[in-house]
C-alpha cells in the first residue's frame, strides 16, 4: 500500500510530467539534430557529385574542340591531295560536298527513323525477343492452324457432309 501512495504523491506526478516533457524535448532536439547532420551529409554529397561532372564535362568539352581541329586538318590534308592534280577551288568543292554527306549520314544515324519500330527489347541487328517486356504469354499472337475461310463452301453455296465439323460450336441462324 505505501508503494501505491508515493506513486499517487502530486510531487511524484509532477516528477512524471517534467520527465514526460524533458523526453520530448530531448526527442526533438535529437531530430533535429539528425535532420541537420543528414541535410549537411547530402549538401556535401552533391557538391561532391556535380565537382566530378563538371571536371568530366570540362574533359569532354576539351575532346571535343580537339576532334574538331583533327577534322578540319584532315579535310584540309584531303584538299591539299586533291589540289596537286586539280584546281584548289575544286578540290575545296568535293572537299565539301564530301564533308556534307558525312555529315548528313551522322545525322540519319543519329535521327530515329519513323520504320524502325521502338521496342523496349529490339537490339539492331539482334533477334526478336522471347516474349513480350511483361514476361507472360506469347510474344505473337498464335497462328491458326488452318487459313481463315479454308476449307468453307462458296457463299450461297451449300456445305458438304466433310465441312461440317462435329467438335465445333452448332449456331442456328
Amino acid at each position: 500500500m505505501e508503494r501505491n501512495e508515493h506513486l499517487d504523491h502530486p510531487d511524484h506526478l509532477d516528477h512524471l510530467d517534467h520527465l514526460e516533457h524533458l523526453d520530448k524535448h530531448l526527442d526533438k532536439h535529437l531530430i533535429d539534430e539528425l535532420a541537420q547532420v543528414a541535410r549537411e551529409t547530402i549538401r556535401d554529397e552533391l557538391r561532391e557529385q556535380s565537382r566530378k561532372q563538371r571536371r568530366t564535362a570540362m574533359l569532354y568539352a576539351a575532346s571535343g574542340a580537339v576532334a574538331f581541329y583533327a577534322g578540319a586538318a584532315a579535310a584540309l590534308a584531303v584538299g591539299l591531295a586533291l589540289g596537286a592534280g586539280l584546281p584548289d577551288w575544286v578540290a575545296a568543292l568535293i572537299t565539301a560536298a564530301v564533308l556534307g554527306v558525312v555529315a548528313y549520314l551522322l545525322r540519319g544515324a543519329a535521327k530515329p527513323h519513323a520504320s524502325r519500330p521502338k521496342s523496349p527489347g529490339r537490339v539492331i541487328g539482334g533477334t526478336a525477343p522471347a516474349g513480350p517486356p511483361g514476361g507472360t504469354g506469347l510474344p505473337y499472337p498464335p497462328m491458326p492452324p488452318v487459313a481463315p475461310g479454308a476449307g468453307l463452301p462458296e457463299p450461297g453455296a451449300a456445305p458438304r457432309a466433310d465441312d461440317i465439323d462435329p467438335e465445333g460450336p452448332h449456331h442456328r441462324l
